[in-house]
């Protein structure tokens, strides 16, 4: 049987013009690599784990041929989650693929004496020929929390990047040193000035938007007054659950833990 990648060029994802958005497999075969690119592109090919998944990233700089097209990965991945039968699994692929793509091209080099890192050929690694340095993929923990007052309405809060008018929960990077509830604290309190009790981890998400790892949490308002940070939280409020405002797209561990709140399930 032919072998199969997800084909990416920068942050989207390519396929063949006419695929439905759902309902089929986005992994395409290998082949299809030489019908995309020039004689002279390199294609970089890579095998993860077991083998199973492969990919192909195609330099931003190479137009596509006719009949292809290219979709935001962000994109992809709700249209890939309208599918209930198979669309969990096959996104989740996917994000994987995109995350190692994303590492592999800023990983070429080594960190410590900048010789070119070859693959390593026991695991999923770079290794430099000349200082022998491993270097793995890169994961960096986030939390993101739904927080709800006595009222049982939740927090939401309107990023500067968001698109306009599009509210979601209150998330960011852990620092060095810190546990994950003590990073739930601090973005909070940081940016609405809050302070919450009863900190509860809901589930995991693997985000690659860069390299994310996404931790959910829960939390009940405790002390304080709203006032959001003015950089990267432009508006925050409480909504019921009859008067929400655009939310992030489906595919999201924000809008999941929104979605479990909004429909009363407790877990």
């Amino acid at each position: 049987m032919e072998k199969k990648a997800f084909f990416f060029q920068g942050s989207s994802l390519l396929l063949p013009e006419g695929l439905p958005a759902g309902g089929m497999d986005w992994e395409i075969p290998l082949s299809h690599a030489a019908n995309l690119l020039p004689p002279e592109a390199e294609v970089e090919q890579a095998v993860f784990t077991d083998g199973a998944i492969y990919c192909v990233s195609i330099k931003p700089e190479i137009p596509l041929p006719p009949r292809w097209q290219a979709i935001p990965v962000r994109q992809a991945v709700s249209l890939l989650l309208g599918n209930a039968a198979y669309g969990y699994i096959q996104s989740s692929r996917m994000l994987w693929a995109f995350h190692i793509v994303q590492w592999r091209q800023e990983s070429r080099f080594c960190g410590s004496c900048g010789a070119m890192n070859t693959d390593s050929p026991d695991e999923l690694a770079r290794l430099c020929p000349a200082c022998g340095r491993l270097e793995y993929p890169r994961i960096a923990p986030a939390v993101i929390t739904l927080i709800t007052n006595d009222e049982d309405k939740v927090l939401l809060a309107h990023n500067s990047k968001f698109t306009s008018g599009v509210y979601s929960l209150i998330a960011g990077f852990v620092e060095a040193g810190e546990n994950l509830e003590a990073a739930v604290i601090r973005e909070i309190r940081e940016e609405v000035n809050i302070e919450v009790r009863d900190i509860l981890y809901k589930v995991s998400q693997p985000w690659p938007f860069p390299n994310s790892l996404m931790a959910g949490f829960s939390a009940r308002y405790a002390s304080g007054t709203i006032r959001p940070d003015g950089i990267e939280i432009n508006d925050a409020q409480w909504f019921s659950r009859d008067n929400l405002p655009p939310l992030p797209g489906p595919g999201s561990v924000s809008r999941y833990l929104i979605e479990q709140w909004r429909n009363k399930i407790r877990n």
